[in-house]
């Protein structure tokens, strides 16, 4: 597994049938999970700024237990992001993919050329100001123009808009098919897609329905000499091996790792599993 565990301004202090107590910067949060299916007791001893209820009807809501700023900010070494309650219980970051901004950053540094990366559901943009950090250049795409407004804002907070990113509200499926006609090309591909979503124009996205055709599209943009793929889900219904199986199937010449994401729990031996990611590079 891929554990993030160099992380100073987060932590996961408990987990306990189906939620998790969390602390964004000392602002502690209380957020289901449906992975915890342990029972470690209540969190009546910790001061918990907000929790997070869904819904019977769907959604939920924040409760506020102690004041909590509509927006603070945390920092991973030398990376920095907005963080702000969201509906349906996000916070604008997944920490544990923090193995992978420095993985990301590592591969862009020790390159002998100018890399050109394609960030594809790109959310709030942590992968963008990754990679621009690391000195690539970057194409930003989401289908929500909210969640591209607030990228924009951690790409400011980190100085780095006068860097080469590009952004786009657009439909990944889309904009990737005009990838193709234009014969534009990428050094790198970055997706994170959600197991079910819709488009700028309401297209239906399914993960197990159309992951590989978008692969299969992506591969037709990557460049001859590309220097990494990845690819992230934290659906249930894509198995690891699956995954695996994909990428093994649509890059048979590259070497391929695929493992789960996980995330430290204070205080304990254990682990919170979040998700799987799959890599691929040219040796």
């Amino acid at each position: 597994m891929l554990v993030s565990n160099n992380w100073q301004d987060y932590k996961i202090l408990k987990t306990s049938k189906g939620m998790k107590l969390e602390s964004w910067h000392n602002i502690n949060l209380l957020r289901p999970d449906p992975v915890v299916t342990w029972d470690l007791g209540d969190f009546s001893k910790y001061d918990i700024n907000a929790i997070y209820y869904r819904s019977n009807l769907g959604g939920g809501h924040w409760e506020e237990k102690r004041k909590t700023p509509p927006t603070w900010t945390i920092s991973y070494k030398d990376l920095k992001f907005v963080i702000k309650e969201m509906g349906f219980k996000h916070t604008g970051l997944f920490p544990e993919q923090a193995v992978n901004w420095d993985y990301t950053m590592e591969k862009i540094k020790n390159s002998s050329r100018k890399i050109k990366v394609l960030n594809l559901f790109a959310y709030t943009g942590a992968q963008t100001v990754a990679c621009l950090k690391a000195g690539a250049s970057v194409v930003h795409v989401d289908s929500s123009k909210g969640m591209v407004e607030w990228a924009k804002e951690n790409v400011k907070l980190n100085h780095l808009e006068n860097e080469p990113v590009r952004y786009l509200v657009d439909d990944v499926f889309k904009f990737v098919k005009r990838e193709i006609r234009r014969g534009n090309k990428y050094d790198a591909i970055i997706m994170d897609p959600p197991s079910y979503g819709r488009g700028t124009s309401g297209e239906v996205w399914s993960l197990e329905n159309d992951l590989e055709n978008l692969i299969k599209l992506c591969q037709e943009i990557l460049s001859d000499n590309f220097l990494f793929f990845i690819v992230n889900t934290y659906s249930t219904n894509l198995p690891s091996v699956s995954l695996e199986n994909i990428l093994k199937i649509n890059f048979p010449k590259q070497k391929i790792m695929v493992d789960a994401l996980c995330l430290p729990i204070e205080n304990s031996s254990l682990f919170l599993p979040c998700g799987i990611t799959g890599r691929v590079e040219n040796d």
